[in-house]
């Protein structure tokens, strides 16, 4: 078993989870299992009740975890399927030891930072990559952040438990150009290490964040001041148009040979034909078509972050290029739908609360309307029944009762076993369900079986006291749990591709193995694009 720990310094946002990702893509890419898990110093248990201003898109595993995005990163460049076990938090640490000396699990012992802290964080370490070659393991945020010191303590510890030749330290670091010298500057990068090493951590592989090439005579001084090899120090260069051409880069470095000479890892030479494919789908695309995505956190890259990496996925499935139009779902409520002309395909993503509501509900209407292929997602799916409801079947105040408590028409209504849970965190409908295929639905059509899995996150469902009359005016039940009969997806009748699902297909789709209905969506949106012509 080997460990390789990935640490980051200076600032933020340097792209240690997508560095993790890439390198665990090319070492799958050598033959090797490989798994990943990041560790948050934050204390919150899990990010389940952050705003997504706070913290981006909550990205849910098939247990019913709810993790920080750069699970999905994980999820989408290697084939490993993550649990609850791969994703840790210090709320969750500090939980779990309190609960402990609660119980007199410490007989009576002073429950201190070392070694109670650091041991539940080797222990997760040890758990987590149970089954595997190799577990990456990312920290978050930036070392010498005080409330990150105890997981830099346990890796500390970690690698004299396990043996040196066991372990190897990843730090990503950035190299700034200073415009005004005109030159890039290593002293960040240099006092960022000296932190590390004062903690007792000796990074072996340095990966150089930087928008232009970092030249040999400052690899040589980062090798030298760093004391890492001249061979391992590699530059992070901002990709020119995909993440997914981060493994290509890293390869082309050989940072992968590196990994398994330092591990002394038994495996096969690489072949990162796949990855390639993927990079000249999206460079040479045969079509260009304009999807927009109607949301309320718009204004935020990593809000909705699996939605628009799942969309580019049903571009690569058609050898499309897809523009992606973002659209404030309030500007619609305010200005109209001038916005929505000329799109492709129209998405409404997941969400919580009234803001934009209306606006969403407008962009369904629209698409319903003008025969513009549209994909509801969980919200987006409410969205597809709400306004149905409304403008087809005539049930004029139609809505969700998370909306509106007094609607006279729940198309939409609270679950049965929410309605004594009184706390938020971790409590809605979480993780991978059933879902039973209608046969000779869309839906069916696209996925090739009768009988799915996919993971949800939500509370409200649809209410199945309105399924007939719904039914009867066009609007098909297009999949149902088999357990509960919850409804899973609708889909509109005579309309190019008008389709709703509960759950979050964003969550299981990749690259190299786009979510079939984000492929057919994307198939939709372009034949549409080509009868424009």
């Amino acid at each position: 078993m080997k460990y390789i720990f990935v640490t980051g310094g200076v600032i933020s946002s340097l792209g240690k989870g997508l560095t993790a990702a890439a390198l665990g893509a090319l070492l799958e890419c050598r033959g090797l299992k490989v798994r990943i898990q990041k560790f948050d110093p934050y204390l919150n248990v899990d990010p389940g009740t952050m705003s997504p201003y706070q913290h981006g898109e909550v990205y849910v595993l098939d247990d019913g975890a709810e993790t920080d995005l750069d699970l999905g990163h994980y999820e989408r460049f290697t084939s490993g399927v993550l649990s609850r076990l791969n994703s840790l938090s210090s709320g969750q640490i500090y939980e779990t030891v309190i609960q402990k000396e609660r119980r007199g699990d410490y007989l009576g012992k002073t429950v201190q930072v070392i070694p109670h802290v650091t041991n539940e964080i080797k222990e997760r370490i040890l758990k987590g990559g149970e089954g595997v070659d190799v577990l990456i393991t990312e920290i978050g945020g930036t070392t010498g952040d005080i409330e990150g010191l105890p997981f830099l303590e346990a890796l500390r510890q970690f690698q004299h438990d396990v043996g040196r030749e066991n372990v190897a330290f990843l730090h990503c670091t950035l190299v700034p150009f200073i415009k005004a010298a005109a030159e890039l500057k290593t002293k960040p990068s240099q006092q960022s290490v000296a932190k590390l090493r004062e903690i007792g951590i000796q990074p072996d592989l340095l990966v150089c964040r930087t928008d232009r090439p970092i030249g040999e005579d400052n690899r040589q001084k980062l090798s030298l001041y760093c004391n890492v090899g001249l061979d391992s120090v590699f530059e992070c260069r901002d990709v020119e148009h995909s993440i997914y051409e981060l493994p290509l880069m890293l390869a082309e470095q050989r940072i992968d040979d590196v990994v398994v000479r330092r591990l002394g890892l038994q495996c096969q030479p690489i072949n990162i034909g796949s990855w390639r494919e993927i990079v000249r789908r999206l460079l040479q695309p045969k079509v260009q078509i304009r999807i927009g995505v109607v949301g309320k956190y718009i204004e935020l890259q990593d809000a909705y972050k699996s939605v628009y990496e799942s969309i580019v996925h049903g571009g690569i499935a058609n050898e499309a290029g897809v523009t992606i139009v973002r659209i404030d779902a309030e500007d619609l409520e305010t200005q109209g739908t001038a916005q929505l002309q000329g799109l492709d395909g129209i998405l409404v993503p997941g969400g919580f609360g009234n803001r934009g509501i209306e606006g969403k509900i407008l962009a369904a209407q629209f698409a319903r309307e003008h025969k513009i292929p549209y994909y509801g997602l969980c919200l987006g799916m409410q969205i597809t029944v709400i306004e149905f409801a409304r403008h087809v079947l005539g049930l004029k105040q139609a809505h969700s009762t998370e909306f509106n408590q007094k609607t006279p028409d729940p198309v939409i209504h609270l679950m049965e076993s929410q309605k004594s849970v009184s706390t938020k965190g971790g409590t809605m409908r979480l993780g991978s369900y059933d879902c039973r295929l209608t046969p000779g639905s869309r839906s069916q059509a696209a996925y090739g079986k009768d009988l799915i899995q996919e993971r949800h996150r939500h509370r409200f469902e649809y209410n199945d006291q309105y399924r007939q009359r719904l039914e009867a005016a066009g609007l098909r039940v297009g999949g149902v749990n088999p357990q509960s009969g919850l409804v899973e997806i609708v889909e509109v009748k005579d309309h190019p591709f008008m389709v709703g699902v509960q759950y979050h297909p964003e969550f299981k789709s990749k690259p190299n193995h786009p979510h079939p209905l984000f492929a057919a969506f994307v198939k939709a949106a372009v034949e549409k694009s080509q009868q424009s012509c």
